[in-house]
């Protein structure tokens, strides 16, 4: 699950999402901070910039898999961070590639995050709405964690 909902809070107070690629784990070790490349000058950059709080949303339905990521978001202009995770597909987005200085990062240190995991297959997701709506007081099967980064 790499592309996001990051959802920011506009200058009036109101939420505004977008999809966001999240810049591959695997070539930068996790230290609780999610990247991103945007332009310096994107309407989300004021919007962060004015409100720290960013959302993040995942999700992969065919496997029944969510996740909400809460943190707080901060451009960074760091061309050795850029280069580092510059991969060549992202021309299609920033034509003129990673030398760009328009091109920035997006930095969210992630501060909680939330993970639900529903039955596997479209049977077992309607068998625990269905359990659900006819069961007392009964949750829904699945797993449903709470992590908090802070």
């Amino acid at each position: 699950m790499r592309v996001a909902m990051m959802t920011t809070i506009e200058s009036d107070g109101s939420l505004r999402s977008r999809p966001m690629v999240t810049q591959d784990l695997k070539a930068v070790e996790f230290d609780g901070d999610l990247w991103f490349f945007t332009y310096a000058t994107a309407h989300k950059v004021g919007e962060v910039e004015q409100h720290h709080q960013v959302n993040l949303s995942y999700s992969k339905p065919g496997d029944n898999l969510y996740v909400s990521v809460s943190g707080t978001g901060q451009l960074v202009n760091d061309r050795k961070k850029i280069k580092a995770l510059w991969n060549p597909i992202y021309k299609a987005w920033f034509p003129k590639g990673e030398d760009d200085p328009e091109l920035a990062l997006m930095k969210v240190h992630v501060e909680s995050a939330e993970y639900w995991n529903a039955p596997a297959g479209k049977m077992g997701a309607l068998y625990s709405i269905v359990k659900g709506l006819t069961s007392k007081g009964e949750q829904p099967s699945g797993s449903d964690v709470k992590l908090d980064m802070k």
